[in-house]
């Protein structure tokens, strides 16, 4: 796959990625994950329809996870 056309965009763009790539790293994490297609479609429809994101589902899910496990053990 060849690298696209260098243009005056793309250079600074390229520059101000790698100025702000550890502050990226410090402030943000991405998880690499899978799932099911199948699966992933149903979750993609769902939060589409309710107007969500998926940090959205994910800050939800964690908040009941705490909830239910609040009092067997201290997550921080």
């Amino acid at each position: 796959m060849e690298r696209k056309q260098d243009t005056p965009i793309r250079i600074s763009r390229r520059a101000y990625e790698e100025k702000h790539k550890e502050e990226r790293k410090k402030l943000n994490k991405v998880w690499g994950t899978s799932i099911p297609r199948k699966d992933a479609e149903k979750i993609d429809a769902f939060l589409s329809s309710k107007g969500l994101s998926k940090v959205d589902l994910i800050m939800a899910g964690f908040a009941t996870l705490l909830e239910q496990f609040e009092g067997k053990q201290n997550i921080d």
